[in-house]
């Protein structure tokens, strides 16, 4: 059901129109909450404690919040709307995806909605107690076999959501060099008899604030407690390879939700979807860390413009992020080469006529001033930003594909 102050999509024309000429470009977002039922919420991406579970106890606590989404979350029973991202202007709200629909050419650029036909990627705040289940995502080759997509990903662990570690500040990632597959195989042979052991098979890495990773489709990675901004593809495909977490158990599911029906039981065509070479590389950090790296170019006096996710998945440049801080009373104009979706995450001011505030807490349902989308027609004439308060302001943005002429690759920070 639609909720009345929510514009249809044969009727969005008009009121996208007005708020983009008003905002100069501009999309105010609110925030978009989605829960998952076999985890347990970390509290810190400032949703109200009694809102924790306000899709339903049944439906598992809120962990995460999306940005500037047109992804549909992959959940059992969700409401119709779940992981889509709402702009609201004047009283009303439309969804982001319609909206890109509508105006793809003003609001992405023509290159990139000839291509996609949508905005492809999407960003969230991932925030859990302690870790999930060692799991992987799909590559496009094996996410097309259930009409899905891959998801490559990425991860950044920004300062000001992480006062505190949470119970397991570490994620394994990837598989222990020498790991054969049919050690892989015992672990899913154990399923139902207790622990299966493939931690045992894999390493951890000690999650480090203000760094991140890059994770390739195909991958296994058991994410840790430190809450995480993480740019993706626009998929919510995986493959859930651990079966007991903290004492949860996990459904076997949720290890084949997205694989062929005919294949739920085939362990060779299961590990089969993994990219073993990725997985057991002796040299994993050097190939997937990410130390944040300073973009001279726009940054000056009082900014500073980082790339926080950058480098090529399979060789091509799927998706990037960039974190800005201004000082308290500068001002500065962001200009990018393609449209992006900015979330704030320290203090006030303003981005073009829209205000910025970091909320201390939200309840659900609630709009804030924190999220906007900045168009392709906005980023690339260029968007005054300025710090109003105290205190830094400091935004993250995310991009889709194939928009930088040249990102630094994965190693280019201890350069």
């Amino acid at each position: 059901m639609i909720q009345p102050n929510v514009v249809k999509k044969d009727s969005i024309s008009k009121v996208l129109d007005r708020a983009l000429d008003k905002g100069e470009g501009l999309l105010r977002l609110t925030p978009t909450w989605v829960p998952r039922s076999f985890l347990h919420p970390g509290r810190r991406i400032k949703l109200h404690p009694q809102d924790l579970y306000a899709y339903g106890a049944n439906r598992g606590g809120i962990d995460e919040r999306w940005f500037s989404s047109t992804t549909e979350a992959a959940n059992e029973g969700r409401v119709w709307h779940e992981g889509l991202s709402f702009a609201s202007f004047e009283g009303k709200q439309f969804l982001l995806r319609d909206a890109v629909e509508e105006a793809g050419t003003r609001l992405i650029g023509k290159t990139m909605y000839k291509k996609y036909n949508r905005w492809p990627v999407y960003s969230k705040f991932f925030d859990n107690m302690g870790p999930i289940p060692h799991h992987m995502h799909q590559s496009a080759a094996n996410a097309k076999l259930v009409g899905q997509e891959g998801k490559p990903e990425s991860y950044y662990f920004p300062p000001q959501y992480n006062n505190v570690d949470n119970n397991f500040c570490y994620t394994f990632m990837g598989l222990e060099p020498g790991t054969t597959k049919d050690d892989l195989k015992r672990c899913l042979q154990n399923w139902d008899k207790g622990e299966n052991g493939i931690l045992d098979l894999s390493r951890a890495y000690r999650l480090k604030r203000g760094t991140g990773w890059l994770i390739p489709p195909g991958v296994l990675h058991a994410p840790g407690s430190l809450c995480t901004y993480e740019p993706q593809w626009g998929s919510d495909v995986f493959g859930m390879f651990q079966n007991i977490v903290e004492g949860r158990y996990v459904p076997w599911s949720l290890l084949v939700k997205d694989m062929p029906v005919d294949k739920h039981q085939d362990l060779d065509f299961i590990i089969g979807q993994l990219d073993w070479e990725k997985n057991v590389d002796t040299h994993f950090k050097n190939s997937n860390y990410l130390e944040p790296i300073v973009d001279k170019k726009s940054s000056g006096p009082g900014y500073t413009d980082k790339w926080i996710v950058y480098g090529h998945v399979d060789g091509e440049q799927l998706f990037s992020a960039k974190e800005l801080t201004i000082d308290p009373g500068v001002k500065c104009t962001l200009k990018d080469p393609a449209s992006s979706g900015w979330i704030t995450v320290q203090g006030k001011g303003r981005i073009g006529k829209l205000a910025l505030q970091t909320p201390a807490m939200i309840r659900f349902g609630q709009e804030t001033e924190d999220e906007v989308f900045i168009s392709y027609e906005a980023a690339t004439r260029g968007v005054e930003i300025e710090n109003t308060g105290s205190e830094p302001l400091v935004g993250l943005r995310y991009f889709g594909p194939d928009v930088h002429k040249k990102v630094p690759m994965i190693g280019d920070a201890n350069k």
